[in-house]
């Protein structure tokens, strides 16, 4: 890993470890936020998973235990392109729900939540990053375009290499059938 790679992903990591451990334990504040995702998003939501929790109190301990998690797997290098896009997921909905600076009347309130919800946004780019980066190895998508790149190839040089021998072989017998005609032959 590189120097960069070892300090940005902790720097990165920080803030979900923080609020999610801080969350976790004092779920209060969340709850508005948790209940007005719910509302919106929660209908659609429990036609494709039924086993999703409706209780505020619960979405919200379940995003810190997310966040803290994914927080600690990027910010120690394990499996950390899936801990980003765990983070990602779980920044959206918190995004949109925490941050609704559109429905704030108050300019300066309003001023406050945009900054969070920019902020926000910063977060998901960086995360966003970190997801795809494959720390100078081959991406996945590569990987099988060299694999059928690859196949590809073989199959061109065994054709070419099945025909010739077939030549090969025909060659050998129409050789072997002349022998054969001339030693008959008086």
């Amino acid at each position: 890993m590189s120097l960069v790679r070892m300090i940005a992903r902790p720097m990165l990591a920080s803030i979900f470890v923080v609020q999610g451990a801080q969350r976790l334990r004092d779920p209060e504040p969340g709850i508005d936020a948790a209940a007005t995702f719910s509302e919106r998003f929660g209908p659609t939501l429990r036609k494709r998973v039924p086993q999703l929790p409706t209780d505020p109190k619960t979405l919200v301990r379940i995003n810190a235990g997310v966040q803290i998690g994914a927080g600690l797997a990027l910010a120690t290098g394990r499996m950390p392109r899936l801990a980003s896009l765990a983070l990602l997921g779980s920044l959206l909905p918190t995004t949109w729900a925490g941050h609704p600076f559109w429905t704030i009347e108050d300019p300066e309130k309003r001023n406050a939540q945009r900054v969070q919800a920019m902020k926000n946004v910063g977060l998901a780019g960086g995360l966003m990053l970190a997801a795809v980066d494959t720390e100078g190895k081959p991406g996945l998508s590569w990987r099988a375009r060299r694999a059928a790149k690859d196949a590809k190839r073989a199959t061109r040089t065994a054709k070419r290499e099945a025909k010739l021998a077939a030549r090969a072989t025909a060659g050998q017998a129409r050789a072997g059938l002349r022998s054969v005609q001339h030693r008959v032959t008086p």
